[in-house]
């Protein structure tokens, strides 16, 4: 290739180390080969990023650009605890499909150091944790709950990648488990409203999307009444 270098040259550079990574999850990939792939020379690909680790920033957000991606594509189902769910069993079935993208989003840790496309997947569980608060169903700050919930998921789906096999019935206890050390699920008087909430939102095709969604809403209502007597 020749000429200057262009912001195709940088994306095509980026799509072969993540083929390289996704080719050989947790292995080291050659910024040579990463070159050749591409028909650029290194000059060319430190021009872009400045080092190995400026590549490896880019692959990163990459990875967090699909999964993303996949997220967007689900629909809510009114109700952030059933969402947090749902949300969990995506990170792990994405951990699953793309090890080499997740142990670079999640795995590979410098102390001090939190990859700023991290912060995009935390800043939705948190807005799903801050409803949570809002309709009084945390036990705990919505913060400390959105980080209970990250740090469980991360380590369940890490886990099933080292052992190369999924466990369901592993990650279905995790997350109840978390949840319910979130909002004391068991605990409170209202849990019968609560119940009724997650089940709704958990099979919305039997009342219908619409009703489901109104029926969420009034049963939280109730629930924050009760929790004001």
């Amino acid at each position: 290739m020749t000429g200057a270098p262009t912001s195709d040259t940088r994306e095509r550079l980026i799509a072969a180390a993540a083929d390289l990574i996704a080719a050989a999850p947790g292995e080291e990939f050659s910024l040579r080969a990463v070159c050749d792939a591409v028909g650029v020379k290194m000059p060319t690909l430190y021009h872009f990023f400045g080092s190995k680790q400026g590549l490896i920033d880019a692959v990163i957000e990459h990875g967090f650009d699909l999964y993303l991606n996949e997220k967007s594509s689900m629909e809510s189902s009114g109700d952030p605890i059933q969402d947090i769910r749902a949300g969990w069993d995506a990170h792990v079935a994405f951990g699953l499909a793309n090890p080499g993208f997740y142990t670079l989003m999640y795995g590979k840790v410098r102390p001090g150091h939190s990859p700023e496309a991290q912060s995009r997947p935390s800043e939705i569980l948190r807005a799903l944790t801050a409803r949570a608060a809002e309709q009084g169903r945390l036990l705990v700050p919505s913060e400390q709950a959105a980080a209970h919930i990250l740090v469980t998921n991360i380590g369940v789906t890490l886990r099933q990648i080292i052992l190369a096999a999924p466990d369901p019935a592993l990650s279905q206890a995790v997350r109840e488990g978390a949840i319910s050390a979130i909002t004391g699920k068991g605990t409170r008087a209202n849990d019968s409203l609560t119940t009724a909430i997650e089940l709704a939102a958990a099979q919305p095709d039997v009342l219908g999307k619409a009703e489901t969604q109104l029926l969420i809403e009034w049963l939280g209502r109730l629930s924050r009444v009760e929790k004001l007597q």
